[in-house]
């Protein structure tokens, strides 16, 4: 062979080995994301022939697909699409799917790795290709208990299985019918979706995962006092000064308790009457002794700014920020200043405490099976973190149950059950309506569920509702529906 035919086949054999590389990176490496493309025109209507796989909620299905005669072949349908909204999400097109129809969005179209041997089969066989069914956690009887208990209220529900992170309810409002962005008319489909985001009530949004976060309030008195006892330099009975007014350092800013007096008699006061009467001041004071880093670390290790935290769907992070002075550090140690949480993350505070210290990793997801009914995925309950020690949990538990038994969460009580509990009644400017928070658990000896309950706008009550008075009472009844199943 000479030299120059050696050259022109080194180069023919450079030009097939690039275009097999690059033919193999985009049928295998970008695959996944080529089908996620909207404009894949081919893959929008593969979606909705093949016939999606339903979600089921025990023995209730929240979402199934349905033959519509169009060239589409199938309609999605939301049985109960208002109820279940936050967690089904919505398929739809043209559009990104959201809930459990967009993070598993493989599996119900029939997609995923585990189901490539089906997709082959039904192409040898000229079957419809179907989707796999995806079996939530929610309990129907406690999603409707939470949908009943929040009313035409705004805001969220989040209940958990403490032992084993399974979200027995997930309900936000106000909420929207599914079905309005199910359809196959893509003109009335997008009317309504624009409907729907330009509604001032943001009903798209899932409040109890997302959104505009709100200030956690004196909730967030569980995660100081967890840090504090955690340090082992202080116990329950630790003291602090018990002023009934406070400047705070550098600023003309004087907070007080919400009696607008001192947190009980006497010149100091304890951290466990302070968390029992939701006092602000010994908290902001607290806040000072412990220093941002202790108390960042403590939320941190309850969830607080985990970017990866997904149940299956992703979470929008609490964050507890660094503060500019030590001012805003003792604001943000009583769940004010720039502190901000949502319900799936105070809840997790809860089953925390609930479960001995250790937080298993919330999911929304029990089982996700075949058309022909074998297992593709099984749930299984994993530890997220250990932030505080069973010592600490207990103790936690003890005060906790004293602040519903005898303090400021008596709201939440239940006959025959002690509850542990905190509510908290944050602020958002001086003339804006409160936001009403109450986490807790129950029974507090053996629990079933944790909960977290957030009002925004005050509940309707501008500044004159108080977590205790209207969240509490709300947690109570979804508790109860825990404890009665």
């Amino acid at each position: 062979m000479n030299k120059e035919l050696r050259r022109v086949s080194v180069l023919v054999l450079a030009m097939f080995l690039a275009l097999f590389s690059s033919t193999t990176v985009i049928q295998v490496v970008q695959q996944q994301s080529l089908q996620a493309d909207s404009r894949n025109v081919r893959t929008l209507y593969a979606s909705f022939s093949a016939e999606r796989g339903p979600i089921i909620a025990g023995d209730t299905t929240i979402a199934m697909s349905e033959a519509s005669g169009d060239e589409y072949k199938y309609l999605r349908v939301y049985p109960e699409g208002e109820l279940y909204a936050p967690v089904t999400g919505y398929f739809t097109l043209n559009g990104e799917n959201t809930g459990i129809e967009g993070s598993l969005n493989d599996y119900l179209s029939g997609r995923a790795n585990e189901q490539f041997l089906d997709q082959l089969n039904a192409i040898l066989t000229g079957q419809h290709p179907k989707g796999a069914a995806v079996e939530v956690t929610v309990d129907p009887v406690v999603q409707q208990a939470a949908w009943d208990a929040l009313g035409d209220l705004k805001g969220a529900i989040v209940a958990i299985e403490p032992s084993s992170g399974r979200i027995l309810a997930m309900v936000s409002k106000p909420s929207y019918d599914p079905n309005l962005l199910a359809g196959h008319s893509q003109s009335e489909v997008l009317a309504n979706y624009d409907a729907l985001l330009s509604d001032a009530d943001a009903p798209l949004i899932n409040r109890s995962i997302r959104g505009d976060l709100n200030p956690p309030g004196s909730t967030f008195k569980l995660v100081m006092t967890s840090a504090a006892l955690m340090t082992g330099e202080y116990t329950p009975d630790s003291t602090v000064p018990n002023p009934s007014s406070l400047q705070l350092p550098g600023t003309e800013t004087t907070i007080s308790n919400q009696s607008r007096g001192t947190c009980g008699s006497g010149s100091e006061v304890t951290i466990a009457t302070a968390l029992r009467l939701s006092c602000n001041i010994p908290f902001a004071e607290l806040g000072a002794e412990l220093g941002y880093d202790v108390i960042h670390d403590q939320a941190r290790a309850f969830g607080f700014e985990d970017p990866e935290l997904g149940v299956p769907m992703k979470v929008q992070p609490s964050v507890f920020p660094e503060p500019e002075s030590e001012a805003q550090l003792m604001l943000q140690s009583f769940g004010q200043g720039d502190n901000r949480a949502q319900p799936l993350q105070m809840a997790m505070v809860s089953a925390a405490i609930a479960n001995d210290g250790e937080l298993m990793r919330p999911n929304l997801v029990e089982r996700i099976t075949a058309p022909d009914l074998s297992v593709l995925q099984d749930f299984e309950p994993t530890v997220y973190s250990q932030p505080i020690t069973s010592d600490v949990a207990e103790t936690m538990t003890q005060l906790m149950v004293s602040n519903v038994a005898a303090g400021a969460a008596s709201g939440a009580r239940i006959e025959g059950v002690d509850v542990a509990g905190k509510t908290g009644t944050a602020e958002n400017g001086d003339d804006d309506p409160f936001t009403l928070w109450f986490t807790g658990f129950a029974p507090a000896t053996d629990p079933q569920v944790a909960v977290a309950v957030v009002l925004e706008d005050g509940a309707g009550r501008g500044q004159s509702g108080s977590g205790n008075g209207i969240a509490a009472p709300i947690a109570k009844k979804v508790m109860e529906a825990v404890l009665n199943r």
